[in-house]
């Protein structure tokens, strides 16, 4: 496969010596954190987040890429180039508006870890017992159902959040077809909902994310 990883830190080799305080260090380009942090009028610290209001961190600026990067207004707008190329990270010099799209961001990947306390509270309902085999897999709209037989379903489901796309793919239904042919198990029952309530938030938070930057303005 031809895959692009760009880890947030960088960390020694095995074998290469390093002092205890240099465990890792942040994946970031000097010339890039010396120009946000002179926008921003604030101090980076080389590990984690920081307060916001004198320092940021490598973290702060990760949650803050998040949130842009999922923005509904950013992927509209640069559609045809983010076909082609890497996004394009837009900088700004407010302050508030960064802080806003950090905290956002934080949302989206506490969410996307499955880390989030949300996910605690289902919408969802599992309500017919049987095998739990994962035979055909189909959407019933004006009953929010999805089967994943003959008989049983998750029931709940809106149909925004069945037909939302991560990466290309529809993720709640990807989710069971990576699963055909065999039965579910309490535990991944139980996750399906969770993720389920994760693709809720997600589209919640994405269009927070757009008011944020409405209310601040306008894109940076």
């Amino acid at each position: 496969e031809a895959n692009q990883v760009f880890p947030l830190y960088l960390y020694p080799a095995e074998g290469e010596l390093q002092l205890q305080e240099e465990r890792r260090r942040a994946n970031l380009n000097p010339s890039f954190i010396k120009d946000l942090s002179g926008r921003l009028g604030l101090v980076f610290v080389e590990d984690g987040a920081g307060d916001l209001e004198r320092t940021f961190g490598p973290e702060d600026v990760f949650d803050f890429a998040y949130a842009v990067f999922h923005s509904p207004g950013y992927r509209a707008r640069y559609f045809d180039q983010l076909r082609l190329d890497f996004p394009r990270l837009p900088l700004t010099s407010r302050l508030e508006l960064f802080g806003a799209l950090v905290r956002k961001g934080a949302e989206l990947v506490a969410l996307h870890l499955m880390e989030s306390p949300l996910l605690s509270n289902l919408i969802t309902r599992y309500p017919e017992a049987g095998s739990n085999m994962v035979d055909k897999i189909s959407y019933a709209a004006p009953t929010q159902r999805v089967y994943i037989n003959g008989t049983q379903c998750f029931e709940g489901v809106p149909q925004y959040v069945w037909a939302f796309r991560i990466g290309g793919y529809q993720v709640a239904q990807k989710w069971l077809k990576d699963r055909k042919g065999r039965a579910l198990s309490y535990d991944e029952v139980t996750h399906y909902q969770r993720v389920v309530v994760a693709l809720n938030e997600s589209i919640r938070v994405m269009h927070e994310i757009e008011d944020v930057i409405e209310a601040h303005g306008g894109w940076p």
